[in-house]
């Protein structure tokens, strides 16, 4: 199976890209070039992994009858400080709100998405330490 996306230059830093016919503008921040027009690449990663991990356990939780009332996550990066800059490690943070969610249910989810269905996190973890934890507010 063959994915592909497009990215096309708008001027400057910015670049617009066709994602399933859906457009994203990224750029760079005016420090760097850009007009802050959108978000830069680097940190579209870390969405990719909430988003992947994300859908997976939302789910994974309606498949077992688990009722939440909110849900959000959360994925913290470390930054390497020198070039070329990148990811040595992310922490997602799960955040589920509900009444008497049963925690053993929560962690199912996640040890699924994260063991099983999330390529995202199946490819981050080849090059970087992925940790996470879970939040019932």
């Amino acid at each position: 199976m063959k994915e592909a996306v497009q990215l096309k230059w708008s001027g400057d830093m910015a670049f617009e890209a066709e994602v399933d016919n859906h457009g994203i503008i990224l750029d760079a921040k005016p420090e760097h070039g850009g007009k802050d027009q959108g978000p830069p690449p680097k940190p579209l990663m870390m969405v990719s992994l909430a988003g992947c991990t994300a859908m997976d356990v939302i789910s994974i939780l309606y498949k077992m009858r688990v009722e939440l009332e909110d849900f959000n996550v959360t994925v913290e990066g470390e930054l390497t400080e020198e070039h070329p800059k990148h990811y040595t490690s992310m922490h997602i943070i799960y955040g589920f709100k509900g009444k008497d969610l049963p925690r053993d249910k929560l962690q199912r989810a996640i040890e699924l998405s994260q063991d099983k269905y999330c390529g995202v996190s199946a490819l981050y973890r080849k090059v970087m330490d992925l940790t996470y934890e879970i939040k019932i507010l």
